[in-house]
């Protein structure tokens, strides 16, 4: 799964992730990693329209988004 984030980032692909959030709920999100940086993941949230951090052991799926975006 490293390597899908690591593409994300590299160029600038949306992901379709299913996340653990704090409050133990599954949540589905469309983001592109903008840094990895030890367990936290810096994202733009498509769904918050936001720079989000997301803990890496909290993603439990990632597949690649429909479309592309441009920064």
């Amino acid at each position: 799964m490293n390597g899908m984030l690591l593409r994300s980032m590299e160029e600038n692909m949306p992901l379709e992730v299913i996340y653990l959030s704090k409050k133990n709920e599954l949540t589905q999100r469309k983001m592109i990693i903008r840094a990895i940086r030890g367990n936290d993941v810096y994202a733009y949230c498509l769904l918050r329209n936001k720079l989000r951090t997301f803990k890496l052991e909290n993603i439990l799926s990632a597949r690649p988004g429909k479309t592309r975006c441009v920064s």
